[in-house]
């Protein structure tokens, strides 16, 4: 830790942040194509509080923002749970995308890559029959905190497939490839401040969306012990000593995940949600 260099710290710091507005953006722009209009302040309040809750494994706290959706604004949990998951579709289509640029530096990768890839086109096909959707969203009756949203999810069908199709698809897809990027370059810039010049950023993309993906199928909070323990497993393969990999991952956890965590809490709090969750219980 003593060894870190300070003057890389506001840019780690500044590109973090603006990797969010980049999302922010994708989940502006889905709400719209929902026919979804609220305000950009209460949808970025909204929005960032989606990460107060990422500790909930799944991804399932991210749904908190479809009830403050209909918290604030009367809005149905069908029109907006169906914009949550589609969220998480377009970060894997990112994701993968992304590991295709440096994906022959890295072996390992292929193997994630062609599973996620064979992930994507079964999640189409089940798109593509409505049939098929409604038996896999049935499924989620067996688990307690997404039992209530089976019926909004089971009506959102069409919601969905419209999502995935034509512009919004196109942008979507390009905001998450940009928001992955610049995480990627946050890892490489984190190489740096610890002195560590000799893996290229070419290289750093797999082995960054690799134990990410790796995290995915965990469906651990975040991934925890999955992703830091790949990753830092995937530097020591590529020269770097472990107990330094080992802080690497710390650090570069800190910043791109549980500062996050921090500032959803934040937002949570000034959207009401806090206020409301409390009235509830």
């Amino acid at each position: 830790i003593s060894s870190f260099k300070i003057e890389f710290l506001p840019i780690i710091i500044s590109l973090v942040t603006s990797g969010w507005f980049v999302i922010f953006v994708r989940w502006h722009l889905l709400l719209k194509n929902s026919k979804i209009f609220i305000p950009k302040k209460d949808s970025l309040l909204i929005f960032f509080s989606g990460f107060a809750l990422a500790v909930i494994p799944g991804k399932a706290g991210e749904l908190i923002k479809s009830q403050l959706l209909k918290t604030k604004f009367g809005i149905p949990r069908s029109k907006t749970v169906p914009i949550v998951i589609l969220e998480q579709l377009y970060t894997v289509i990112g994701l993968v995308f992304l590991s295709f640029f440096g994906i022959w530096y890295f072996e390992l990768g292929m193997y994630v890559i062609g599973f996620f890839i064979a992930l994507l086109v079964f999640v189409f096909i089940l798109i593509s029959s409505r049939k098929i959707f409604n038996k896999v969203v049935l499924l989620l009756e067996k688990w307690k905190y997404t039992s209530k949203f089976v019926e909004p999810l089971s009506s959102s069908y069409d919601t969905i497939k419209k999502s995935i199709r034509g512009p919004i698809a196109f942008y979507a897809s390009a905001l998450t490839i940009i928001y992955w990027l610049m995480e990627a370059i946050v890892v490489y810039f984190m190489l740096l401040a610890f002195g560590i010049d000799s893996i290229e950023f070419l290289k750093v993309i797999p082995t960054y969306t690799t134990s990410l993906m790796l995290g995915f199928l965990s469906f651990l909070p975040m991934g925890v012990g999955v992703v830091e323990g790949s990753l830092a497993s995937f530097f020591s393969l590529q020269g770097i000593d472990i107990s330094l990999s080992l802080t690497l991952v710390v650090v570069i956890r800190l910043f791109t995940r549980w500062y996050g965590v921090v500032v959803g809490f934040f937002a949570l709090k000034f959207s009401g949600g806090i206020s409301f969750n409390e009235k509830q219980n």
